[in-house]
């Protein structure tokens, strides 16, 4: 007849194998990207997340990326679906008062919406900027063909490093806009995943870093996206 210990260890074991199993499910789950949800993002010059997503996403793991792009190595670890879900940052019911529902320092993330998803992109640092002239154009890809009411394009004043500085709404030029333009006249895109492109031409009024800040009012519903895209300014 078993003892009471030997009752209690077998017990014991198999309470720390049913553990172990669940960590072990938690990890493999954490390590599989989440899809990306059908909405839309600025990939040219590519917007924090998107450009992250394309230059780690398929080496996400590499020891190199801490070096190499810090910003973002920052974050990948603090929420991997901020690239894998590159598409679904957006918040809903704003009703075109931007200022008030969103606070400096708070632009790329649009105030932590989406639980959070894009605080990292917030982070002030030395984000990996892609080179233009100062006529130059701006691609938003939109998966779900939603359209827009209108797309507005900032570019930061010569006085703002991003570098350094927070982005706040002082802090931005209105350098393009335009108007109500369904899906059905964007261009058919193929990649990266299909549905629709805006080009859009962009003319900055100085030289050297800044931040691109994109504004598209979807046409489907009351649904906003902030982006926020690093640029060098020839």
């Amino acid at each position: 007849m078993a003892t009471l210990a030997s009752t209690h260890r077998v017990w014991l074991v198999r309470a720390l194998a049913l553990v172990s199993a669940a960590v072990a499910a938690v990890a493999v789950a954490a390590a599989v990207p989440s899809r990306a949800l059908a909405h839309g993002n600025i990939i040219d010059a590519p917007s924090r997340n998107f450009g992250c997503w394309q230059r780690w996403g398929t080496n996400h793991m590499s020891p190199d990326m801490p070096a190499q792009d810090p910003m973002c190595y920052q974050a990948f670890q603090a929420n991997p679906n901020t690239m894998w879900n590159w598409m679904s940052l957006y918040r809903n019911g704003m009703g075109g008062n931007f200022t008030a529902a969103v606070p400096d320092g708070k632009l790329c993330s649009i105030n932590g919406s989406e639980g959070g998803l894009g605080n990292s992109l917030d982070a002030v640092g030395n984000w990996t900027a892609r080179s233009v002239s100062r006529s130059f154009t701006l691609t938003l890809h939109d998966q779900a063909s939603h359209g827009a009411d209108f797309v507005r394009v900032y570019v930061t004043k010569a006085s703002y490093n991003p570098v350094t500085q927070p982005l706040g709404w002082g802090h931005l030029d209105l350098v393009a806009e335009v108007g109500n333009t369904p899906a059905a006249r964007w261009t058919p895109a193929t990649s990266p995943n299909n549905g629709v492109q805006l080009r859009i031409p962009v003319t900055a009024g100085h030289s050297g870093r800044a931040v691109v800040f994109t504004i598209w009012q979807a046409s489907h519903q009351d649904q906003t996206y902030f982006m926020c895209s690093d640029v060098n300014i020839a």
